[in-house]
């Protein structure tokens, strides 16, 4: 296979981010296949910055291979955070009957930890208050986060006064940048960090709220024009959620997928544009989409997984991956570089037609 080159778009989802892990896993496996760009939240921010962090502090075949010592190094770092007896014990009677699961969901840690996040805030917990995350990112093999050169990465916060998203790029990626990135507000306090274009210290929740992930940063003349996004919240869920529970984790993925779905439209749009040849000396870059994704393992899971992980989960996930990543480059390595491998037509059937005068707005009377 001939050198390719490609960014990467890592979607956010809790625990559901391993399933990322075991693409990227297997991605590094192709020394043809060379990554120039990263745009994550939330658990893709850590996937990022856990990938890039490793790529930049070694070169060649050791590159890689610090990048998987990093990656292994988060999710098994997480896993030990989240393994509880409880979850053990519950986890060790699944699969349960179908007429058990709403008494499953009613009794289960994720509904007693929604129940307590609906009464005390992580600000109750005074000085007592820690992110496990900030000791994983900084004792992992290879730490250092920003590097200059080599692979871009760029981190997507939501700020909690003006709700408009921050892509943190390349130096401005710190510890805090992906805590910010991370940061579920029932569980964790906003993370403050500087913005030089307010002058003031500003909060940040997470990044899904406001782009999971944003494309547009991938979208710069010296990235190539390959985006692959590894998608790990379902855009489609065929069956009618009933259930509490069920309503809440499907509100919870639409609400994730809405700027990400906005952003592949527009991507359309400008497609049909080239096309037609109306862009012919604009400056607009006709992106090339793909996506990593398995959406049926993502429908047998719920936002109860996200946040109550065992290890047993994270080792499926990683599994999952894997697959889904092998399966991506046996069908359309080829297309990288040279075609979309995402059916536009068929992701946004009822797309509006291009008006004529869309360059060219009408004037009102």
């Amino acid at each position: 296979m001939d050198r390719r080159s490609i960014n990467l778009a890592l979607q956010g989802g809790g625990a559901h981010g391993a399933f990322t892990w075991g693409v990227l896993d297997r991605l590094l496996d192709e020394h043809w296949l060379d990554i120039a760009a990263i745009s994550g939240t939330s658990a893709g921010a850590l996937n990022g910055a856990a990938l890039q962090a490793g790529l930049a502090a070694a070169k060649g075949r050791h590159a890689r291979q610090a990048a998987r010592e990093n990656l292994a190094h988060i999710w098994s770092e997480v896993g030990q955070v989240s393994d509880s007896a409880i979850v053990r014990w519950l986890c060790s009677f699944s699969p349960v009957p179908r007429a058990m699961e709403r008494w499953a969901e009613a009794f289960s840690p994720f509904a007693w930890l929604d129940s307590m996040t609906r009464m005390f805030s992580p600000y109750d917990s005074g000085p007592f208050y820690t992110n496990p995350l900030r000791g994983i990112l900084k004792n992992m093999p290879y730490p250092q986060l920003g590097a200059e050169g080599g692979t871009r990465l760029f981190v997507n916060a939501t700020n909690v006064r003006t709700g408009q998203p921050r892509v943190f790029s390349d130096a401005e990626v710190t510890v805090d940048a992906v805590l910010a990135s991370a940061c579920l507000p029932t569980i964790y306090r906003a993370v403050q960090i500087n913005d030089p274009l307010t002058g003031r210290m500003e909060e940040y929740w997470d990044g899904g709220y406001s782009g999971n992930p944003s494309l547009w940063p991938l979208y710069a003349p010296g990235l190539p024009r390959d985006i692959v996004l590894v998608n790990i919240n379902p855009l489609r869920r065929e069956a009618l959620p009933k259930t509490p529970a069920a309503i809440a984790d499907r509100v919870n993925e639409v609400s994730f997928n809405t700027a990400l779905l906005s952003e592949l439209r527009a991507v359309y749009f400008v497609k049909r544009l080239h096309d037609e040849g109306r862009l012919e000396g604009k400056v607009m870059k006709n992106v090339l989409m793909h996506m990593i994704l398995d959406d049926t393992l993502m429908n047998d899971l719920s936002a109860r997984t996200k946040i109550l992980p065992d290890p047993g989960l994270l080792q499926r996930m990683f599994a999952a991956g894997q697959v889904a990543a092998d399966s991506f480059l046996e069908q359309h390595a080829g297309d990288l570089n040279h075609r979309d491998s995402v059916d536009f037509a068929a992701l946004f059937p009822r797309a509006a037609p291009i008006h004529p005068s869309v360059d060219t707005p009408a004037r009102p009377r």
